[in-house]
């Protein structure tokens, strides 16, 4: 009897606690025309006016993305079925009273759009970003969640998610945060898993591939994966603890998606129209290496400026230049270390990123922090206004990534026992393992720490702080590795393209360039060089070719209508490269070679 009382009392607990839950289910039987079924139920309710709302935001993004747009056909009942008086005091938002402390929602979801942020259902798949498919009740973010996708059985159609499995078929999040941090693939799709220990603790690692390949590319992509897991362990030492015991990989390689990558808590999105058998073999690997690392760097180090998130309003972080940036430093260098890439490809892969932030004026405006700041207006935020981000911007992710590779060398120069990994790995026990937000200050004492001198206030100082440039040319020299500037070739300024014909300053001009000061403009379509025609054969690249810096030329270009003409006094190409001494036939010292292994070689 004392059994049987203890099996009855325990499900009474529970049925009370799933009594508390907000529970969801989701159909799809009008996937043909991009519709989805969303019913939601919400109980206990205190709150005499209760509040439903899309979310504004989504997590890993920065910027407002307004997800009530698609919804319709809400409807709004209270525990006994009868209709409910609904007002909207704004667009996000739909205020529901008379209720009995039971609310069931329904409406329909348009969705079209499968990135990292959106969501998209049609007959191939229905790719769930949360935020931009289900509603919520602001006041409940902190009660458990559980959701039923009613999978189309005649398209064989399955559920991957980082959400935990319930036997009854649908799926739990402990709360708000944890279901909108969630996206769900549900397709007909593969999947394959290996399993790593980290500590006592094992793990099993997911990659669910829907595409239309081969599952041999798949068996051959999927071991680049695993190098990738392989090495970024081993730059932190050890895993996460992922919940649940998995950590899933969330692609979707088809030529209707958008490319995107977008890292969550134990899992992550993967979108690219590459397939791969055209490309995606070599082009998709590096989004995978890049959201993989947001596991240990901003998914659990976390910036405190992005706790809570806000699902509201957009949220802002100055950090972003250490979270995203970072990150993207690791992105190719990982790639490397596990083979993937060679280290010629690698070193010399580093050019396009080095030239875009060290040669932009906007290092005059906004240092690294500030330049994060940035992210509501650019992190896929739209706008139809025109905007100058060529000479005021630079992204955060690369002025970042520039920013660890040069603190990776300052570190390898300054003592051999220092590193970039050492650092991070540092990081990571102070703050990432514990799960305690940081801020700008103490990721400069923990340098300082891990220096055991004040290194970390002269680097932020310098270059965190302010706009100061490295010496690169040095700290490549350490690692045998060259940084030249292109010799005697010609600058302008600007960038131009071919529009019906004509040749047409494709984006501003740089401030400080010669054809900045000498008035020319985004627009301005170019029509001769020194009296020389510009054709569609003979273009300003190649007639530009022909000169060297110091010669001065005259532009006729057309605005508004009417003819003009600007003269330029040529400078000298400001673009770097970069290279391994070999391709100089230089000689690399014992000490050159012993830090460059230590740099690019495998750790695992």
């Amino acid at each position: 009897m004392r059994s049987l009382f203890t099996l009855i009392f325990f499900f009474l607990i529970i049925q009370i606690t799933r009594g508390q839950d907000n529970t969801y289910t989701i159909s799809f039987e009008n996937a043909v025309h991009h519709e989805g079924k969303v019913r939601a139920s919400f109980h206990n309710l205190e709150s005499r006016e209760v509040s439903l709302r899309m979310s504004r935001t989504s997590p890993g993004r920065y910027a407002l993305h307004e997800f009530a747009k698609n919804v319709y056909n809400l409807e709004v009942t209270d525990g006994n079925g009868t209709p409910l008086e609904v007002t909207r005091p704004d667009p996000y938002q739909w205020v529901v009273t008379g209720h009995n402390g039971t609310i069931h929602v329904s409406y329909t979801i348009y969705a079209n759009h499968a990135d990292g942020t959106y969501a998209q259902i049609d007959e191939t798949h229905a790719h769930l970003n949360i935020p931009a498919t289900f509603i919520f009740v602001p006041e409940l973010r902190y009660r458990p969640v559980e959701v039923k996708f009613k999978v189309r059985e005649d398209l064989n159609w399955k559920v991957a998610t980082q959400l935990k499995p319930l036997k009854d078929g649908s799926f739990y999040a402990p709360n708000l945060d944890y279901f909108m941090d969630s996206p769900t693939e549900i397709s007909d799709h593969s999947m394959r898993s290996f399993k790593m220990y980290s500590g006592d603790k094992e793990y099993e690692i997911r990659f669910v591939l829907h595409h239309e390949g081969t599952e041999a590319a798949f068996d051959t992509y999927f071991e680049k994966v695993k190098a990738i897991v392989t090495e970024q362990k081993a730059v932190f030492g050890e895993l996460p603890e992922f919940d649940y015991g998995t950590y899933t990989f969330l692609a979707c390689y088809l030529p209707h998606v958008a490319g995107d990558g977008m890292e969550h808590r134990n899992s992550t999105v993967l979108t690219s129209t590459r397939s791969l058998a055209n490309g995606g073999m070599e082009r998709n690997i590096g989004t995978v290496s890049h959201e993989f690392f947001h596991a240990w760097n901003v998914e659990r180090i976390r910036p405190k400026s992005l706790e809570p998130f806000d699902y509201e309003a957009a949220d802002m972080s100055g950090a972003l230049w250490f979270a995203e940036g970072f990150t993207s430093y690791y992105t190719s260098l990982i790639l490397c270390r596990a083979g993937i890439i060679t280290p010629e490809q690698y070193i010399e892969g580093l050019s396009g990123t080095f030239n875009y932030v060290w040669n932009s004026p906007a290092r005059k405006y906004f240092n690294p922090i500030e330049m994060s700041y940035q992210a509501p207006f650019v992190d896929a935020a739209r706008s139809v206004d025109d905007v100058n981000r060529e000479n005021t911007f630079i992204s955060y992710y690369s002025y970042g990534s520039m920013l660890g590779l040069a603190l990776d060398l300052e570190l390898r120069t300054l003592n051999k026992k220092y590193s970039l990994d050492g650092y991070m790995q540092m990081v990571w026990q102070a703050y990432g393992k514990k799960e305690i937000p940081y801020t700008i200050n103490d990721l400069q004492e923990t340098l300082n720490t891990y220096t055991a001198s004040d290194f970390g206030d002269y680097f932020f100082d310098n270059y965190i702080y302010k706009s100061n440039m490295p010496d690169f040319s040095k700290l490549f020299a350490s690692m045998g590795v060259s940084l030249n500037r292109e010799s005697q070739k010609a600058y302008t300024g600007m960038v131009t393209s071919l529009r019906k014909g004509k040749t047409v300053i494709s984006r501003n001009v740089k401030s400080n360039t010669p054809a900045y000061r000498a008035g020319l403009e985004k627009g301005d379509i170019i029509l001769a060089v020194n009296e020389k025609p510009v054709s569609e054969t003979i273009t300003l690249t190649k007639i530009t070719e022909e000169l060297v810096p110091g010669n001065t030329i005259t532009i006729d270009f057309e605005r508004f209508g009417k003819l003009r003409r600007a003269t330029l006094l040529l400078e000298e190409d400001p673009t770097y490269k970069i290279y391994l001494f070999e391709k100089e036939n230089k000689t690399l010292s014992d000490t050159q070679m012993e830090k460059r292994k230590s740099w690019l070689s495998s750790k695992s």
